[in-house]
C-alpha cells in the first residue's frame, strides 16, 4: 500500500493540482477543504496518513490552529506547511508549532517531491531511533511495529490480550516472520515493560551446554566451571524469558522446564537447593509441535503447558500489503547506516516487491533491501537493485513511459551494410520508429562501437515488443536483470507504435 498524503487547502483548484502532482510521485492522496476537516481526519480512525501538506491561510480554523491542536500528540504524521511568498516568518512560527518543513507558493513539482521525500525519510529515521530505544528499554509496543495488513490485526488483538495477563504464550509461524518482535511487543504492553527481556535460541545452543545456560551452575559443578553462573531464568527474574525454537529443546531438559513453569523455581547445576524466580514465559517455534509430540520428540504435558495462549503469525506472502512499508522502514535504517542518500522506492520497485512471494519472509526482505541500498547509486531503489527478485517474478514489466511515434532523421551513412540486411543503404536514410534498419557504419565510414549498436538493438526490441520486458529479454537471449541494467546504462525508453 502506497504512503498517503493529506492535502489541506481551501482552494478546490489548488487541491486538484496538488492531488494530481503528488499522485504522479507515487503516493496515495486524501484531501480536506478546511482545518476542521483536516483535524477530523487526523484524529479519527480512518486510513493512516503518512504526511500532511497544510495551507496556512484558510477561513475558520487556519493552518496555524491545526498545528497548535496537533502539536505534541502521539501518532501525528509529519506536516509540511504552504506559505505565500514573503510570509517566511509565518513558516518559521509554524515549524515552532511542530511543522517539519515549509514550501513557498507556487511550489514547483520538483521542489515539492524533494520536500515530501525528505520529510518521510526523516520520519522513518526518527521512528527507527524511537523503536531502537524502546527495544533496548523493553518498552516496544504493537504501535511501534509495522503491521498494516488485515492479516496482522488478529495477531495484535491476541497479543494485547495476552499482555494483560501472565499467561504463557506460544508464538507460531514460519522462520523470519518476526516472532521475537511480537514477543517484545507483548512485554512492552504488559506490567513487565521496562524489565529484563532475555532471549534464548534453543536450537543454537550446544546440547551439552543447554542446561548450564538455561538454569545456571555452581562453581566447580563440572570441569571448566571455574565461576558461578546465573542461568537465563534467573536473568529474566521480574521480566520475560523468550525461548525461541523451543521445539529444539532436548527431552531431558524439558522436564526441568516443566518444573520451572509449575513451581516457579529452577535448579542450577551443582546447586543443593532450588532458586525461586518470577518470570513471564513466551515461547516461539516454526515446527509442527503436535507432530513432534506424536513422534515422541516433545513432551505432551510440556506442550500443553506452553500452548495455553497460542498466537499464529502469518507469513509475509499472506500480508503482502505490509511489504512497501517494511521496505521503506529497512531502507531508512540501512541508508543511514551506510551513509547513502537513498530516500525511497521507485513505483516499479514497490510493485516488484509486492509481486514476490517472499519465502524467507521479513528477514529475506530485510536482507534484500540491505543489498539494494549498498548497490544503489541514485536517490531511489530501482528494479535494477533487485535482480534476483525480478528474475523470479513471472511476467513483471516495468512501467516505463512510452515515447510518441516519430520519424528520426539519421545522418548520411557511407557504409553498405545494415545489421540483419544485405541491401546497400543509401547515403541518407530515414528510420521510422520501429524500423528494422540498424546502422553498422558511422558517418566517417568507421564501424560503430558495440555499445551504440547494442543500445539500438535493445531500443528496436523494446519498440517491437511494446515494452514487454520478459519478451524483450527472451528475444535478446539475456536475463531481465541484465536488460534492466543495460537500459539504465543507455538511458533507454520503449518506443510507442
Amino acid at each position: 500500500m502506497a504512503q498517503r498524503v493529506l492535502i489541506v487547502d481551501d482552494d478546490p483548484a489548488q487541491r486538484r493540482i496538488l492531488e494530481e502532482v503528488i499522485k504522479r510521485f507515487g503516493y496515495d492522496t486524501k484531501t480536506a477543504g478546511s482545518g476542521e476537516q483536516a483535524l477530523s481526519i487526523l484524529q479519527g480512525d480512518g486510513p493512516a496518513i503518512s504526511l500532511v501538506l497544510l495551507d496556512l491561510v484558510m477561513p475558520g480554523i487556519d493552518g496555524m490552529e491545526v498545528l497548535t491542536s496537533l502539536n505534541g500528540k502521539p501518532g501525528i504524521p509529519p506536516i509540511i506547511v504552504q506559505t505565500a511568498h514573503g510570509s517566511i516568518d509565518s513558516a518559521i512560527n509554524a515549524m515552532r508549532e511542530g511543522a517539519i518543513d515549509f514550501v513557498v507558493k507556487p511550489v514547483s513539482p520538483e521542489r515539492l517531491e524533494v520536500t515530501i521525500k525528505s520529510a518521510l525519510r526523516l520520519e522513518e529515521l526518527t521512528g527507527e531511533i524511537k523503536r531502537i530505544k524502546k527495544k533496548v528499554e523493553g518498552k516496544l509496543t504493537f504501535d511501534d511495529l509495522i503491521l498494516r495488513g488485515e492479516a496482522m490485526h488478529r495477531v495484535v488483538q491476541l497479543g494485547r490480550r495476552g499482555a494483560n495477563s501472565n499467561i504463557p504464550v506460544l508464538i507460531e509461524g514460519e522462520s523470519g516472520v518476526g516472532k521475537e518482535l511480537i514477543a517484545r511487543a507483548i512485554q512492552g504492553e504488559s506490567d513487565r515493560a521496562g524489565k529484563p527481556f532475555i532471549t534464548v535460541n534453543c536450537g543454537a545452543i550446544p546440547e551439552n551446554l543447554v542446561e548450564s545456560i538455561l538454569f545456571g551452575h555452581e562453581k566447580g559443578s563440572f570441569t571448566g566451571a571455574t565461576d558461578k553462573r546465573l542461568g537465563k531464568f534467573q536473568e529474566a527474574d521480574g521480566g520475560t524469558l523468550f525461548l525461541d525454537e523451543v521445539g529444539e529443546l532436548p527431552l531431558d531438559l524439558q522436564v526441568k522446564l516443566l518444573r520451572a513453569l509449575q513451581e516457579g523455581e529452577v535448579d542450577a547445576v551443582g546447586s543443593k537447593k532450588p532458586t525461586k524466580v518470577d518470570f513471564r514465559l513466551i515461547s516461539a517455534t516454526n515446527r509442527d509441535m503436535i507432530k513432534l509430540v506424536k513422534e515422541g520428540k516433545f513432551r505432551e504435558d510440556l506442550y500443553y503447558r506452553l500452548n495455553v495462549f497460542p498466537i499464529w503469525v502469518p507469513p509475509l506472502r499472506e500480508r503482502i500489503e505490509d511489504v512497501p512499508d517494511l521496505a521503506n522502514h529497512f531502507l531508512a535504517r540501512f541508508a543511514a547506516e551506510e551513509g547513502k542518500r537513498v530516500v525511497g522506492l521507485s513505483s516499479d520497485t514497490a510493485r516488484l516487491l509486492s509481486a514476490y512471494s517472499w519465502p524467507g519472509n521479513v528477514r529475506q526482505l530485510e536482507n534484500a533491501v540491505f543489498r539494494a541500498v549498498v548497490l544503489a547509486d541514485g536517490p531511489e531503489l530501482t528494479v535494477n537493485e533487485f535482480p534476483q527478485i525480478a528474475a523470479q517474478v513471472d511476467g513483471f514489466t516495468a512501467e516505463l513511459p512510452a515515447a510518441p511515434a516519430q520519424v528520426q532523421k539519421q545522418p548520411a551513412y557511407t557504409g553498405p551494410a545494415l545489421l540483419g540486411a544485405e541491401a546497400t543503404v543509401p547515403r541518407t536514410v530515414e528510420i521510422k520508429s520501429g524500423s528494422l534498419g540498424i546502422p553498422a557504419i558511422d558517418t566517417d565510414g568507421d564501424i560503430r562501437p558495440l555499445d551504440e549498436i547494442e543500445a539500438d538493438m535493445i531500443r528496436l526490441a523494446l519498440g517491437r515488443y511494446r515494452g514487454h520486458m520478459t519478451e524483450v529479454a527472451k528475444r535478446l537471449k539475456i536475463g531481465r536483470s541484465t536488460l534492466y541494467r543495460k537500459m539504465q546504462e543507455y538511458g533507454l525508453e520503449p518506443r510507442a507504435h
